[in-house]
């Protein structure tokens, strides 16, 4: 049996403990929790009959921990997950691993020194309908890819932003794109493959807050193929998709849903008997817009420190996504096309 901890107990917190607490995990079990705010980790730690903390370097001594889980603000990972791969224990970090490059390689660095692994968390590539779109990009069956879109449509009113003074800010969050779209950009540069370029614009629509809360993105891939990002949480009165769309001279798959989780689209031109069934057996409907993908995560995470199989989403692969994004602000920011091959100089992520 894994012992897991918790290093912050915020909003996210809450689908981690449940799925390390209540036994949902095989194989796994919530051992501790910590959290600045002494409250916020008893309301944890209570519910789940764990010790709770306020200091993560008195838990990491005094608990037999295997793995340890960072949940805390997006500009305080690096900082958390260098300090914790110092006491030799599996490190899993939320989205996204960091706010700068420079974060991301201390991070991977930090890890590899100890020679620990390093989980970054990208559960909607567990997603059902998304292993099966994979599935399909793997056999061949898209052909050239021409066209890749994610859309993140979701609703947060000012109070979700109240909620803690970090959110919304440069130094610790980030907007949309950082945090509600992280995933998704995710999984359109996992389907559509490495980005040649970004030219984005944004806008602070609704929220109040230092960054933005909608923007739309244009990219061009390696491979020829272009792409749209459009993202925003001022969709109202309530979330309206989180959606992934790919496009290629042999098909087009579409997975709609709150959450990356419900097939809406399979079509193939070369078909196959298995392909009648698709849409019925690979739909699944979220309670929310985290899905049901953080189970699957989990238990892949287990199996990796259990039998030493690789993980999905490592440091390297967790960075992928973050370059991506820091192009993105840095488009944002000059209004200018940016290549990926680049280095920041006027992105303000991270920035304090």
């Amino acid at each position: 049996m894994l012992n897991f901890a918790l290093v912050g107990c915020g909003r996210i917190a809450k689908r981690h403990a449940e799925l390390l607490g209540l036994n949902q995990i095989q194989g796994a079990r919530l051992a501790a929790v910590c959290d600045l705010t002494l409250s916020k980790a008893e309301q944890v730690g209570k519910r789940f009959n764990v010790p709770t903390f306020v200091d993560m370097h008195a838990m990491m001594r005094e608990v037999n921990i295997d793995a340890v889980v960072v949940l805390t603000e997006s500009g305080n990972h690096a900082k958390h997950v260098v300090e914790l791969a110092s006491y030799g224990k599996h490190v899993v970090v939320e989205k996204p691993m960091a706010l700068t490059l420079d974060d991301a390689d201390a991070m991977i660095e930090a890890c590899d020194r100890a020679a620990i692994r390093l989980f970054v968390v990208k559960q909607n590539r567990f997603n059902v309908p998304v292993v099966k779109a994979r599935e399909a990009l793997e056999g061949g069956r898209f052909g050239k890819l021409i066209m890749g879109t994610v859309r993140v449509r979701w609703c947060r009113y000012q109070s979700y932003y109240d909620q803690d003074p970090w959110r919304g800010t440069w130094a610790l969050d980030g907007g949309v794109l950082t945090n509600q779209a992280s995933h998704h950009v995710d999984l359109l540069e996992w389907m559509m493959g490495d980005v040649e370029s970004v030219y984005a614009k944004s806008a602070t629509a609704l929220a109040h807050i230092e960054a933005e809360d909608t923007a739309v993105v244009v990219l061009k891939f390696l491979n020829g193929a272009l792409g749209i990002i459009e993202a925003t949480t001022a969709a109202r009165p309530t979330d309206l998709e989180g959606s992934l769309s790919v496009l290629g001279e042999g098909g087009t798959v579409e997975i709609g849903g709150f959450a990356v989780n419900e097939m809406k689209v399979w079509r193939f031109t070369e078909q196959r008997e298995s392909d009648a069934d698709v849409l019925k057996n690979y739909s699944v409907n979220p309670p929310n817009v985290y899905g049901f993908g953080h189970q699957a995560y989990y238990e892949h995470v287990v199996e990796c420190i259990r039998e030493g199989k690789r993980q999905m989403v490592d440091g390297l692969e967790g960075r992928k996504s973050l370059q991506l994004i820091n192009a993105i602000y840095e488009s944002i920011e000059t209004g200018q096309e940016v290549k990926l091959r680049f280095r920041p100089r006027y992105c303000r992520l991270g920035s304090q």
